[in-house]
């Protein structure tokens, strides 16, 4: 998943630790609800950015699970995963995309 990956900004998110999300805009709502049907279960976290709207680099989030409230909102469990890195934005329904990179980690000998 590189291409067109949907993003949530919001908070900063680390590989390995979980985060859990209180959903409740329609346009996240609209993203959480495609990643789980498409079957990716996953998704960029990025810190808001005044300038380019969100930061260069982030980390993809894995859905664990999602508890759906009656009126719409959701309630997310969720992982960090890859770290990555954006190399184009875009638009979809309101949420944020990108085009994006991992970044492989230097391994320590």
């Amino acid at each position: 998943l590189t291409k067109n990956v949907p993003m949530f900004v919001c908070t900063m998110a680390y590989p390995t630790v979980p985060c859990p999300l209180h959903v409740f805009e329609p346009r996240y709502r609209l993203m959480i609800r495609r990643s789980m049907e498409t079957g990716t279960k996953q998704f960029g976290m990025c810190i808001s950015d005044s300038q380019n709207g969100f930061a260069d680099y982030g980390c993809m989030l894995q859905i664990r699970n999602v508890h759906f409230l009656p009126d719409g909102r959701s309630v997310v469990d969720t992982v960090g995963g890859k770290r990555f890195r954006v190399l184009q934005r875009g638009m979809k329904d309101g949420y944020c995309t990108a085009d994006i990179e991992y970044l492989e980690d230097v391994k320590v000998s």
